[in-house]
């Protein structure tokens, strides 16, 4: 097949009960782009579980005290390592009667860390979106995206080689790269095999990729970890990790057929409007970057960016979180990592898998009868309601702090998939595809981002006197669950403009775009 054949799918008739509108075969592609979604997740986010081994191997990030795991736990067991300078933190015995108990090591933390986590490889993510959904307008979207995923997933497995930190920043950036092309294309080819009325579902469902893989990373970040197989500790994780992928894109290729754009729109005038083909570039830009300077489209990239903003500095401090709680409860690296992984394996999985799928399901029935409206009520109740569990995380020790984190996942998870149903139903059909890059770039953007604020505001916390967990503890409370309110708050302010852009979309989809007069009917 090449690169711009296209296979039609026949579209189910209308009118009919939602469970017969299913394929066998859409529902076989949702599955291969859950997959998909999966590992982009995994890959991503196993930086964040292996970094203070990794850390401490080819040295980068902050320097602290912690327990000198050479000894045996029951030596070191109870031992306070809070020490400030390496000098302190040498002298600290265990009730007196044995010295070197803690050590001064990399932490998996700190400015270095924060950077190659999150801007490093948001930037090229971000950018690199853009330039993929403009040639997913074009070209075959599940082929382009086989190659990012093949891409991504080499640069995962090569990163389980790395002995510089340049190095973990070259491969991240690749990664960025390749991960750009994820969701673009498909939610843009989830549109084109299901309905408007299973949009919002098949979207959730897909979006439980985000979970399992976030979750998966716990699972084999810290066990694989534990494991040490060939004594090499987190490399494996990496291998294990990006092979998959590799088998996963050539699947891809050659079982799943593209979809004809606009196959699921109701109508014929809507039909037309999908054929692009004769389109100026002028006019796709002017398709894209309309509906974005809209009232309803802005606020929703702005409450979306606030929230995402949480999703991020939490997804990247988790472990070092935990790390840190860990060492001021006097537990040892591999103890901490047993009880992350234990809770964290599953916890993400469940609780955010089925949030998506909630949020998706109810606002779809909902919004047979209230229209669009119902999707970003969802958004606004979801987050609030989550908010005061996001917090219990950061207030509790184990195991009631990771007890809160399901409600928090339950509820506060439902924006994913809703967010992005929204954004598809607020823009023309031929430029679904860019648009959810565009929205993606400013929100990843600007949440991704964010993470870089944790280490200053913990100093300024730590400079006003609190300790180290404390001030790590603050400035996630803010961050994490202060973003959960301040999103609401501004999806709130979404819900009363967005029926007058909706009515514009609609306008705009029934309009022939092939007509020589058709950019003095949108000007």
């Amino acid at each position: 097949m090449t690169l711009e054949e296209e296979e039609p799918i026949i579209p189910p008739k209308q009118n009919i009960p939602w469970y017969k509108e299913v394929k066998c075969y859409s529902v076989y592609v949702l599955l291969i782009l859950l997959l998909t979604y999966l590992l982009n997740q995994l890959d991503r986010y196993m930086l964040a579980i292996t970094v203070k081994p990794m850390a401490q191997e080819i040295h980068f990030g902050d320097l602290g005290c912690m327990v000198n795991e050479t000894y045996p736990s029951d030596v070191t067991k109870g031992a306070s390592c809070k020490a400030n300078t390496t000098e302190n933190c040498a002298l600290i015995t265990n009730n007196g009667s044995i010295e070197h108990v803690c050590k001064w090591d990399y932490l998996g933390s700190g400015f270095q860390y924060q950077l190659v986590a999150g801007p490093i490889f948001i930037v090229i993510y971000t950018f690199m979106g853009i330039f993929i959904g403009f040639l997913a307008d074009r070209y075959n979207r599940k082929v382009l995206l086989a190659i990012c995923l093949m891409f991504w997933s080499a640069m995962t497995l090569l990163t389980g080689f790395i002995g510089d930190y340049w190095q973990l920043v070259v491969l991240r950036l690749g990664l960025g790269a390749g991960e750009a092309g994820c969701t673009p294309f498909a939610a843009s080819i989830i549109s084109d095999y299901f309905s408007e009325n299973l949009r919002g579902s098949a979207l959730g469902i897909y979006n439980w990729g985000i979970y399992t893989g976030y979750s998966m990373s716990y699972a084999i970040g810290n066990f694989i970890t534990l494991a040490n197989i060939n004594n090499q500790g987190w490399r494996w994780t990496f291998y294990i990790a990006g092979i998959p992928g590799l088998v996963l894109g050539i699947v891809m290729l050659i079982t799943v057929k593209e979809p004809v754009r606009g196959n699921m729109r109701a109508t014929a005038s809507d039909k037309q409007t999908a054929v692009t083909e004769n389109v100026s570039t002028g006019t796709k830009i002017l398709n894209v970057a309309r509906p974005f300077f809209r009232p309803s489209l802005l606020l929703l990239c702005i409450a979306g960016s606030v929230r995402n903003s949480g999703g991020y500095v939490w997804a990247y401090n988790t472990q070092p979180y935990f790390n840190a709680l860990g060492t001021s409860l006097g537990k040892t690296s591999d103890e901490t990592s047993e009880m992350v992984g234990s809770y964290m394996s599953w916890i993400p999985l469940v609780g955010g898998s089925i949030g998506v799928f909630v949020g998706g399901f109810i606002s779809d029935r909902v919004v047979k009868k209230r229209g669009l409206y119902a999707r970003i009520i969802v958004l606004v109740a979801s987050q609030v309601l989550a908010a005061p569990f996001a917090a219990g995380t950061l207030y509790f020790n184990p195991p009631w702090a990771f007890i809160c984190q399901i409600p928090t996942y339950i509820i506060g998870e439902m924006w994913v998939g809703v967010t992005l149903a929204v954004v598809i139903e607020l823009v023309p059909i031929n430029a679904r595809t860019t648009a959810v890059a565009v929205y993606l770039f400013i929100i990843s953007n600007v949440g991704g981002n964010v993470p870089l604020i944790v280490p200053p505001l913990k100093q300024a916390f730590s400079d006003l006197g609190y300790s180290s967990i404390a001030s790590l503890r603050a400035a996630l409370y803010i961050l994490y669950p202060g973003t959960y309110v301040g999103g609401s708050a501004l999806f709130l302010l979404t819900m009363f403009v967005v029926k007058w852009d909706q009515e514009n979309a609609q306008k705009y989809n029934a309009m022939d775009q092939t007509d020589p007069a058709f950019m003095d009917k949108v000007a």
